[in-house]
């Protein structure tokens, strides 16, 4: 077994995903199309490909103690000069992606990594493009808004071909319990 290179991130969902991803190739970004449209809780990772269980499963713990909260991205922002990074602002839900992060980064966890720069959550519409089109992109989406409750993170995986392909969803609140009865109740409230 060799490496694979992964990623661990918050899609951005219909209709607002393919919208931000067509403006993003739009704006002559050709990278474009091989990034679904997300908010980064851990950026591009080489592991071993024997620890992808290991990886699902600490995944799966961390989704397990999350519950769903609001996302709401509005405005632009940009890491220039820094970084040729042109944005959408999360402007709801930049704590508790915070927080996610944190946990899927866990220095006891199989992903433990130091960041290259501190942590923003943010969905990148434009980046390593001239920056005629980066002034574009930061003006056209000033006034963008999208919001949407967030349920879970993704794992994926970055092929030979540059294309990352989710790997495997992660719902938040671990799996439905059935009632004592053998069937699910969909209608309880957790009590926690």
């Amino acid at each position: 077994m060799g490496t694979v290179t992964i990623g661990v991130s918050i899609a951005v969902p219909e209709p607002h995903g393919s919208e931000l991803q067509q403006l993003r190739a739009g704006f002559g970004d050709a990278a474009a199309h091989g990034i679904p449209t997300h908010v980064t809780l851990l950026p591009p990772t080489e592991i071993d490909e024997a620890a992808l269980p290991a990886v699902e499963a600490h995944l799966t713990e961390v989704a397990a103690a999350g519950r769903p909260f609001p996302m709401r991205l509005s405005g632009t922002g940009t890491f220039r000069p820094l970084s040729p990074v042109v944005f959408v602002r999360v402007v709801a839900g930049a704590e508790a992606c915070t927080r996610l992060q944190q946990q899927v980064r866990d220095p006891a966890g199989p992903i433990a990594r130091e960041l290259q720069f501190p942590y923003h959550p943010h969905v990148t519409v434009a980046h390593g493009i001239d920056e005629a089109a980066m002034d574009r992109a930061f003006g056209e989406l000033a006034g963008y808004e999208a919001e949407w409750p967030c349920t879970g993170f993704a794992l994926y995986e970055q092929g030979a071909d540059g294309v990352w392909r989710k790997l495997r969803e992660f719902p938040f609140g671990g799996p439905v319990v059935p009632s004592q009865s053998g069937h699910v109740d969909h209608g309880s409230v957790p009590t926690r």
